[in-house]
Parts: C-alpha cells; sequence; structure tokens
C-alpha cells in the first residue's frame, strides 16, 4: 500500500472540537441541519435530515442540498489532519446524483484519497437509507494563516 503520512498527522481533538461544535454552527450548514457524527483517520460521516423546505415543488430534494453537504464534509474531513490555523478551500468537485431523495435522512461519508501539504482529494458517498443516492469527488486546496503584519 502505497505511504499515506497524513494519517499520521491526524489529531483526534481538533475532530472532538468539530463535533463539539454542531450545536455552534452557522451559515449554510446550520440552515441544513447538518451534523457531523463520527471521525477517524481519513474519514469523516455526517448527516443531514430531509425536511419538507428542502424539496423541490415535485418532491424530491434539492440537489443543492446534496452539493452542499458533499462541499461541507470535502473540507471538514481535512481539518483533524491539518495544522491548527490552517483552513481548507474546496478548489472543485464532481458530483453524481444517483437516485432520487424524498424523505428520511441523508448519510455522507467522506474519505481522504491524497493529502499533500498543498492539496487534498476527497471521495464522498451520499446515501439515503440502504439507496446510494450521489458520489462525488473534490479537490481542496490547504491554507496556511496569513502571518500578522508587524506594526
Amino acid at each position: 500500500m502505497a505511504s499515506r503520512p497524513w494519517l499520521e498527522q491526524y489529531d483526534q481533538s481538533i475532530a472532538d472540537d468539530f463535533l463539539a461544535a454542531n450545536d455552534l454552527q452557522v451559515g449554510l450548514s446550520h440552515l441544513l441541519g447538518i451534523q457531523l457524527e463520527h471521525f477517524e483517520p481519513g474519514e469523516l460521516r455526517a448527516s443531514l435530515e430531509v425536511t419538507p423546505d428542502l424539496l423541490t415543488p415535485i418532491g424530491n430534494l434539492h440537489g443543492g442540498t446534496i452539493a452542499a453537504l458533499v462541499d461541507h464534509v470535502l473540507g471538514c474531513v481535512l481539518y483533524p489532519h491539518m495544522a491548527r490555523k490552517q483552513w481548507a478551500a474546496t478548489t472543485e468537485f464532481k458530483l453524481n446524483y444517483l437516485n432520487p431523495v424524498t424523505e428520511g435522512r441523508l448519510v455522507a461519508v467522506a474519505r481522504i484519497v491524497n493529502m499533500t501539504r498543498r492539496t487534498a482529494v476527497v471521495q464522498i458517498e451520499v446515501s439515503n437509507g440502504d439507496r446510494l443516492a450521489a458520489v462525488a469527488q473534490g479537490t481542496c486546496m490547504i491554507v496556511d494563516p496569513k502571518p500578522k503584519s508587524e506594526a
């Protein structure tokens, strides 16, 4: 198996901080009700409840909801493997919608495929019950914090 040094850089305390912050979320992830559920080295599981507010007029979950879930977990899975204060910026992802969703819960599992000092590739599977609803693969840029300017 190929060397994966990023697996050894996993920091459980960062994962625990993300899980504890579920109730403090803001923005789109909060509006959609995305919940981070479980981290382990190289993997994150998250979910959201399908509610009537997220359905289209014909009764299917809006694809943008799945896209937002994918984008969220694409970056979040990386944080326990990065240095504190670095951040993950999605540069692209490809999403295949496989089956319509009308009710229940979406579960997204994000797995790191490869990670360097500057980029990471992540695959995501989104399930609805026992059906695969979507698959995705994306790339994030790993950004260092801006140095504080001296006055």
